[in-house]
């Protein structure tokens, strides 16, 4: 069996109402940090709008300045977050409440640094950390959405099994299926037995992510069964509805399997964007403060 499945450790048992769970960080303590950004936002909008400086406004003035030192500190403090996250993992409320802070100040970053530009860009390295920053902030939408809709789709998938549950059943269904494998003609038997051998769970990242197995052999085992089971003769109807139905069993655990892992992979692929984005951005970020202050 080639399976490529996260360790037991890795993954938390999923209680019956896990998807609350998951959605709970949202609305920690009533929308709390969701308050605190939109507080932060108003405040930002106000020093907008208060400073007046000659010409249009821009990041050099005495708002554009704390607005960029806001920004920035809160760039920081998300990319710390970020690399902190799993030491959190053992306490549940403690996570929650930074991941809600971690959601909302990082909604309200869009609007300040929006704000700390006067909305003046161009082709220069401080519109380069504007746009990583965006891009940094809509890959962790994307990241959220994951976080709330594949849960509740991996535990619907389970029903109510873990994965070494449906893994130890393959293998009890493989055993079964090499028995009666010895009741049937020999080229129904050498599907049979190419489908016990290879049990595709899975191989690349592709694979993982789509689910797709285009060569699976116990699929070909099915359709080659329908093409016999017209010729069967009526003393050997029974052995070849028994395979029929331990098939049709493997099939759809393997979909279980092929689905959880699909779904855990789903929510880990746009951390490959997020990542290198966010150390871009560190970068950039860090470009940017150094040429305002030694080149301004």
């Amino acid at each position: 069996m080639r399976a490529n499945v996260p360790a037991d450790g890795d993954a938390p048992s999923r209680p019956l109402h896990e998807e609350d769970r998951h959605t709970s960080f949202l609305m920690y303590r009533r929308f709390f940090y969701l308050k605190v950004a939109t507080a932060a936002v108003v405040v930002a909008i106000i020093l907008y709008l208060v400073d007046v400086p000659l010409g249009e406004p821009y990041g050099g003035t005495w708002a554009g300045y704390v607005l960029g030192t806001v920004g920035a500190l809160l760039i920081l403090w998300l990319l710390w977050f970020g690399y902190r996250k799993r030491s959190y993992r053992s306490n549940q409320g403690k996570l929650e409440a930074w991941l809600s802070a971690h959601v909302y100040l990082g909604i309200a970053l869009l609007f300040i640094a929006t704000l700390h530009t006067g909305f003046h860009f161009g082709w220069n390295i401080h519109t380069a950390a504007y746009v990583l920053m965006v891009l940094v902030i809509f890959s962790g939408f994307f990241g959220i959405y994951c976080y709330v809709h594949y849960p509740r789709l991996i535990t619907d998938n389970r029903g109510g099994i873990t994965m070494p549950q449906i893994l130890g059943r393959i293998a009890v269904v493989n055993d079964e299926l090499r028995a009666v494998a010895m009741t049937v003609d020999d080229a129904t038997a050498r599907l049979v037995t190419a489908a016990t051998e290879r049990t595709e769970i899975g191989g690349s990242k592709l694979q993982q992510i789509s689910g797709r197995y285009p060569n699976c052999a116990t699929t070909r085992a099915l359709h080659g069964l329908d093409e016999v089971a017209a010729h069967v003769t009526p003393e050997r109807q029974a052995a070849y509805r028994q395979v029929r139905v331990l098939l049709d069993e493997k099939a759809q655990l393997l979909a279980r399997a092929r689905h959880d892992i699909s779904y855990k992979g789903m929510m880990d692929v746009w951390l490959y964007f997020h990542v290198p984005l966010s150390f871009a951005l560190l970068a950039t970020l860090f470009a940017h403060v150094l040429s305002v202050f030694f080149y301004w």
